[in-house]
């Protein structure tokens, strides 16, 4: 297992991975350096649209709770957001079921829960709701 860090603004992205899965993303206030996939570095600057690492959480087969939930979020395109609610009618849960799943998402950006927000507003992010902000503006300015 690999782990390395970027910065993201006043935040690191810290990553744990082995090839060409990713096992954990977090956004923390300090973390060691060290090499993460490139397409962290790429996407963060504004110059890639999508990831081809996978996430452990996605990949699994019905194994874990909200594994089609992650599944679903990660088809959201760059640039665009789904309701909790899209999300859950697609799935088959309620709304709240794919909050919970976002809030325990390990892996964020590989499944871009950023991507997902209220029918009324932003919705939460953690470990804070500017990282989300930043996130959309990034996308926002740079979609193709």
């Amino acid at each position: 297992m690999n782990s390395g860090s970027c910065r993201f603004g006043l935040w690191r992205v810290a990553v744990d991975y082995s090839g060409d899965v990713i096992y954990r993303v977090r956004f923390v206030k300090s973390a060691p350096e060290g090499a993460v996939p490139v397409q962290f570095t790429r996407y963060l600057s504004g110059k890639a649209e999508s990831f081809s690492p996978l996430s452990s959480a996605a990949v699994a087969e019905g194994s874990l709770p909200y594994a089609e939930i992650y599944r679903v979020v990660s088809q959201i395109p760059y640039g665009e957001t789904q309701t909790y609610g899209e999300i859950a009618a697609a799935c088959g849960t309620h709304p709240r079921v794919v909050g919970n799943a976002m809030a325990r998402n390990p892996t964020p950006l590989i499944v871009p829960c950023h991507r997902v927000v209220a029918a009324d507003g932003i919705g939460g992010f953690s470990p804070d709701i500017g990282i989300k902000q930043m996130l959309l503006a990034l996308e926002a300015k740079h979609r193709k």
